[in-house]
């Protein structure tokens, strides 16, 4: 994640979301990537946030991972033109459906308890914008006023159609405790299977093995590192 704070900046990276794919492209060990923007608020908006965006990106390995992060000219730049950029390493414990036709993340680490990252990625409809959009904002102030996730932000490749959400909880008992709880999140989902509202879909968690930076002044981690 990085924010961008002044005008020339913001449009330099919006530059980047044409300009850094040739970095990727030339990256033979990244096996999957995306670069993504972001809504208002805590991104699960349909309004856009020229502040804030996100480089995902697939490594065979950790170590692979952190030395491409902390030396690769993409990662240099962004973090150059940055105002505060947070990377935050993930190994898949599961994952089904596909993300542009692919299956990125290959699910080989064991589940661990203690805190997990969870990632939903849809591609909507486009008949189902409007109903798909007028639910978001019901469901951010819900995890919003979650007090166990430690983090959250909503992403996407192309703005409206493709939605990613992206959280951190500190244990799967409370992630599943809000997916389970009755409110605007629940009956999305119900409205979601009734109607068929993505073309597209995946679900994926995550182990945390540790991050870079910081978001807000501080690492989201430090909650998990605490406990």
């Amino acid at each position: 994640m990085h924010r961008f704070g002044g005008t020339a900046a913001r449009l330099w990276v919006l530059g980047q979301m044409g300009a850094a794919r040739l970095d990727f492209a030339g990256m033979p060990d990244c096996t999957f990537w995306k670069l993504c923007g972001s809504g208002t608020g805590e991104g699960f908006t349909p309004v856009p946030n020229t502040a804030v965006w996100a480089i995902l990106a697939v490594w065979a390995d950790e170590d692979t991972a952190r030395r491409r992060v902390e030396e690769a000219a993409v990662y240099r730049r962004w973090r150059a033109r940055a105002d505060e950029s947070w990377t935050v390493f993930l190994a898949p414990t599961s994952a089904r459906g596909s993300w542009s036709g692919a299956a990125p993340f290959r699910a080989d680490a064991a589940p661990r308890p203690g805190p997990l990252a969870a990632l939903t990625r849809a591609t909507i409809r486009p008949a189902r914008l409007a109903q798909f959009w007028r639910r978001a904002p019901a469901i951010s102030d819900v995890i919003g006023r979650d007090p166990n996730v430690l983090f959250k932000i909503g992403i996407g490749e192309v703005p409206w159609l493709h939605q990613v959400t992206f959280s951190i909880w500190p244990d799967t008992e409370s992630m599943a405790a809000f997916a389970r709880r009755d409110g605007p999140h629940a009956r999305a989902i119900r409205a979601v299977r009734d109607g068929g509202w993505f073309s597209e879909e995946l679900y994926a968690r995550f182990a945390l093995l540790g991050d870079r930076g910081t978001w807000n002044g501080a690492s989201p981690l430090a909650a998990c590192e605490a406990a």
